[in-house]
């Protein structure tokens, strides 16, 4: 862009040129590139006073100079709700939601025509100095991790990138919500369908195991999940990291703690098992309405997880059958020997259990 406006510049000023600088500003505009739209506005201003509506848009990009990132683009949107906004190559169409991270957008890829996920990190405004360096390695890092992750149950990452002071992620958009709406005691789907749920859970956090990827923050948020066709998907690897020596770090805790294993709770380098455990937890809260781990704190929370046996599941769901109590407490023991050595496993056992009709 920077480019077709230094070209035009050294065209004759007429009204197909002018026309064109026109264009380039409002695609600018989009962008949120505001200073640079300024200064095209203001060269065609300097050959044609009055041309078109250029007076009226100086004179809003006034109340724009500085470009804002990660919440201000919903109100950029709410602002020009006859332009849409251009992310990248994404023209933006809505919010979704609130991330981990950031906003999450609906979005247009109009190069190969499909509706993306945005998910967005406003970087200058969230973190300064230091702390800016790591998050932006860290945002980078989920879309270097999770794009190496190919798998029917796993959502695809398409791209990253940054704009301004405004890192992105586009990836697959999944219709359908997460798992959190059947935890609550009065909403539990069905044992069987649980089941099912958890398989392609496992299966798929064994292939990304695999590929040396571990996610750090299993969780019914982030697992999505359409009823319609039955299908999940595994998302949010935002602290995921690649198992290599020189790149782990001890003594930092990240994740959510009631899902959390007991040797990522001591800050200690971690692998696929600990995944595992996370999957277990939800296990337990999906068969239940409960957590195996509950607290008024985070100290007692941390100590009951990394010390205390969970409240036997059947005594909490009187038909839940044994095999599927043994699977539950060999998911949660607290040595990660003791439990399943892979997600593979872990399927396989829940496969096993299926079998028995006891469901």
């Amino acid at each position: 862009m920077e480019l077709a406006f230094e070209k035009f510049r050294l065209c004759p000023p007429n009204n197909m040129i002018l026309g064109l600088l026109y264009n380039l500003a409002l695609d600018y505009e989009q962008k949120r590139q505001f200073r640079r739209a300024r200064a095209v506005y203001r060269y065609i201003l300097s050959h044609v006073p009055d041309f078109r509506d250029i007076a009226w848009r100086l004179d809003k990009l006034r109340y724009l100079k500085k470009p804002q990132a990660g919440g201000r683009l919903k109100d950029w949107i709410q602002l020009e709700s006859n332009e849409k906004p251009i992310l990248g190559r994404y023209q933006i169409e809505r919010t979704l939601g609130k991330g981990a991270m950031g906003i999450v957008y609906l979005g247009k890829d109009a190069k190969l025509d499909r509706l993306v996920a945005i998910k967005t990190l406003p970087l200058g405004q969230e973190f300064e100095n230091e702390e800016l360096e790591e998050a932006t390695i860290r945002f980078f890092r989920e879309a270097s991790a999770a794009g190496r992750l190919s798998h029917s149950s796993i959502i695809s990452i398409y791209e990253a990138g940054e704009e301004q002071d405004l890192a992105y992620i586009s990836m697959e958009f999944f219709k359908g919500g997460n798992l959190v709406p059947y935890i609550q005691a009065e909403n539990l789907l069905p044992m069987a369908k649980v089941i099912e749920i958890i398989i392609k859970a496992a299966e798929a956090l064994d292939y990304a195991h695999s590929q040396g990827v571990v996610h750090r923050d299993i969780k019914p948020a982030n697992i999505m999940y359409n009823p319609a066709n039955d299908t999940i998907k595994v998302t949010d690897f935002g602290i995921a990291y690649i198992t290599d020596s020189n790149k782990t770090k001890t003594g930092v805790i990240l994740g959510t703690p009631s899902y959390m294993s007991p040797e990522q709770l001591a800050g200690k380098p971690v692998d696929g098992r600990t995944d595992l455990f996370s999957l277990g937890v939800m296990l337990y809260q999906l068969l239940t309405g409960q957590l195996p781990f509950q607290a008024d704190s985070l100290t007692t929370l941390m100590f009951k997880i990394v010390n205390e046996t969970p409240v036997d599941i059947k005594l909490l769901r009187a038909e839940i059958p044994p095999c599927l109590q043994q699977v539950v407490e060999v998911a949660l023991q607290k040595e990660a020997h003791a439990r399943y050595q892979s997600g593979a496993e872990f399927a396989r056992t829940l496969h096993e259990c299926n079998q028995l009709g006891e469901l």
